[in-house]
């Protein structure tokens, strides 16, 4: 299945059709795995002290990733 890349508010995203989700079983809560061209979507662990851990990351990253500084850096990859 090919789809493309849209955009979303300020963000970027891609949209799944409910029959890939159906097949897929992934029901709500994803992990969002990334290597160098390539990204895995897979069922979310319950394991609360990982998503205790992400969730203190995503906090720490973004003093840094919402700065003016990183957008304009970024700019070029849009």
């Amino acid at each position: 299945m090919q789809s493309s890349i849209i955009q979303i508010g300020n963000s970027k995203g891609v949209r799944l059709s409910k029959e890939v989700l159906i097949r897929s079983g992934i029901q709500k809560d994803i992990d969002i795995q990334v290597k160098k061209e390539e990204i895995k979507i897979v069922p979310a662990k319950k394991d609360k002290k990982i998503n205790d851990f992400a969730a203190a990351s995503e906090t720490s990253f973004a003093k840094d990733w919402l700065r003016p500084e990183e957008e304009e850096a970024w700019k070029s990859y849009r």
